[in-house]
């Protein structure tokens, strides 16, 4: 993969090299990401490239390439780092592997209860703490872009503490969410997102957390038995890009690229919610999941069983980091 990478990423170095010098040719930026084009991210990915060509009249031309065609989960933060790809909107929970474990904060179970705390942190100086982080890896942090929360699924239903236990979880590579699903009494399997369908299809695995609009458009309510709308958990995105790239920019192109991005973003995040509710829609008519709603006493019980995550957390995470971002939601594991 190492081989693979460089030579591309000497492709690459070729294609913005050339723009520089031939007027007719577009600087190229690979924008590589691992779900499918009608997510929240597919879409704003599409968004992204649509205005970045027009805002700069067709001199920088956005390759958006879907559903893990370029690189898969484990492969693009090397690829991006390499300089094999420019641009990637990995999920959160990527960057705790990469050595910038503050930002597993946003796995913590029940941390953000809606989108308007969740934004306090995104949209604010927090919010740009965790993305300034980045910049000592080679990365520059753009944007935030939400997907939505995370919901159970599995093949028998989920309601109390003690349904998950000894049920096979598929969970993103965190050790926060190791310890989530350790905290209800499952057992955790870490898995590259396009394996899951297979996996759940021959009982690799018995279930997994996603937001709606993940679990639809990858057909995993086709092989999950029950879907419980628990919204323990955040999924959303950071949008990166290779910082040795971004900085060499000319100063007029990156000003495009930035107002193309503020424009993604609120594109992103305005149709996040509205994607969700319509994979829901879609997953009830489909009448192949049974989809259940828990009640306040037992979305009680399960924030009450995984509080303790929180505060095994501070050593990995950074207390300081867990108490800013509590500080910005309200929530306080000790008051449950």
């Amino acid at each position: 993969m190492k081989r693979r990478a460089i030579s591309l990423a000497l492709a690459s170095l070729f294609a913005v090299s050339f723009a520089g010098t031939a007027s007719a040719a577009p600087m190229v930026i690979k924008f590589s990401h691992v779900v499918a084009n009608d997510t929240p991210k597919g879409k704003a990915a599409e968004f992204f490239a649509k205005r970045a060509g027009e805002l700069s009249n067709g001199n920088v031309k956005v390759e958006v390439y879907a559903n893990s065609t370029l690189y898969k989960d484990k492969e693009e933060m090397e690829a991006l780092q390499l300089g094999a790809v420019q641009m990637l909107a990995p999920s959160l929970a990527k960057f705790g592997p990469l050595g910038v474990k503050e930002f597993e904060v946003f796995d913590l179970p029940f941390i953000f209860g809606n989108t308007a705390e969740l934004h306090k942190v995104t949209q604010g100086p927090v919010g740009k703490m965790l993305l300034d982080k980045l910049e000592a890896k080679g990365i520059r942090g753009l944007a935030y872009w939400d997907n939505g929360f995370k919901s159970f699924s599995a093949n028998k239903p989920l309601k109390a503490p003690a349904d998950f236990r000894g049920v096979k979880m598929r969970i993103q590579s965190s050790k926060v969410l190791e310890a989530q699903m350790r905290a209800l009494g499952s057992l955790p399997q870490v898995m590259a997102f396009s394996e899951v369908y297979q996996a759940l299809q021959t009982g690799v695995v018995d279930g997994t957390e996603n937001p709606i609009s993940n679990l639809y458009t990858q057909k995993m309510h086709e092989v999950q038995k029950h879907l419980t709308l628990s919204e323990h958990g955040y999924l959303g995105y950071a949008v990166i890009v290779n910082k040795k790239f971004w900085d060499g920019l000319p100063t007029d192109v990156r000003a495009q690229l930035e107002q193309a991005m503020k424009e993604a973003t609120e594109h992103a995040n305005k149709i996040a919610q509205a994607e969700n509710d319509a994979a829901l829609d879609a997953v009830r008519k489909s009448g192949k999941t049974t989809v259940y709603t828990p009640t306040p006493a037992e979305r009680l019980e399960l924030m009450k069983a995984t509080a303790k995550v929180h505060k095994e957390m501070e050593s990995r995470i950074g207390k300081e980091t867990i108490e800013a971002v509590q500080k910005e939601t309200g929530f306080d594991p000790a008051k449950l």
